[in-house]
C-alpha cells in the first residue's frame, strides 16, 4: 500500500500522518468553500468522510446552537476527529462514529445540512450514496460538496493512477448523479483557479433540498 492510498482510507502510522496533513492542507479550500454555505445557528449537520475532524470544528462554530455529527469509514480518522473535537463531544454537541455512506446509520430527514469535503472521489456507489444523503436530509436541507479536482486538467489524472478506487467526477457527471437522487436547481461559482457549483433543489416529490458542490483551486 502506497502512502497516497491513505487519502482514501487512512490506516496505521501512515494514515495518522496523512490525516494530520489533510487537516492542515485542506483548510484554505474548506474556508473558501464554506463562504458559500449559509446555515442556521441551530442547524443539525452531518459531515460525511469527516477525516481528521477539522471541518467538524469549523461547522460547530458556524452553528453555535446546533449539533454536528461526523462519520468516516477509517478508524484512524475517527480517532483523530474525536480528539480534535473532544470538548464539543463532551458538551453533547458533537458525535463521530465509524460508518459508511453506503448505509448511513441515521433515521430519515434528520439533518439540515450534509457536507462532503474531498471525499466523493472515493464513494463506492455514487448514485446510491447520494440517495442515502437525500434520505437523511430534512425538507429544504442542503447537501454541500467541496472538491479540489473536477477533471478539468490533465494533472487530475495522476491522482487516479496512483490512488486505487479514486474517481474524479466532472461537474456534468456530478449533476447527473445528484438529479437522479432527487436534487435539482444548480448554481455555480468559480475562483481564479477553481470552480464552485451550487445545487439548490426545488420541490421534487415530497422534498425540497439544496446542494452545494465546490471545486476550488489546487490539487487533491
Amino acid at each position: 500500500m502506497s502512502f497516497f492510498e491513505n487519502t482514501r482510507k487512512p490506516v496505521g502510522l501512515g494514515g495518522k500522518i496523512m490525516v494530520a496533513m489533510m487537516n492542515l492542507g485542506h483548510s484554505a479550500m474548506a474556508e473558501w468553500g464554506l463562504s458559500f454555505l449559509q446555515t442556521a445557528p441551530d442547524a443539525m449537520v452531518l459531515d460525511c468522510g469527516c477525516g481528521g475532524g477539522a471541518n467538524i470544528k469549523t461547522l460547530l462554530k458556524l452553528c453555535p446552537n446546533g449539533k454536528v455529527q461526523g462519520i468516516d469509514y477509517s478508524a484512524v480518522s475517527v480517532e483523530k476527529a474525536r480528539k480534535v473535537n473532544a470538548r464539543a463531544i463532551a458538551a453533547g454537541r458533537c458525535t463521530v462514529q465509524q460508518a459508511s455512506v453506503t448505509e448511513l446509520p441515521f433515521e430519515a430527514e434528520q439533518f439540515d445540512v450534509v457536507t462532503a469535503f474531498e471525499t466523493v472521489y472515493f464513494w463506492p456507489e455514487l448514485a446510491q450514496n447520494f440517495r442515502e444523503v437525500y434520505r437523511v436530509l430534512k425538507l429544504g436541507g442542503i447537501f454541500f460538496i467541496c472538491n479540489e479536482a473536477n477533471g478539468e486538467t490533465t494533472k487530475d489524472d495522476k491522482w487516479t493512477q496512483i490512488i486505487d478506487g479514486m474517481t474524479i467526477y466532472t461537474d456534468t457527471a456530478l449533476k447527473e448523479y445528484l438529479e437522479q437522487a432527487g436534487f435539482c436547481q444548480i448554481q455555480s461559482h468559480k475562483n481564479k483557479k477553481g470552480l464552485a457549483v451550487r445545487y439548490s433543489a426545488e420541490m421534487r416529490g415530497e422534498k425540497s433540498h439544496e446542494h452545494f458542490c465546490i471545486h476550488p483551486a489546487g490539487s487533491v
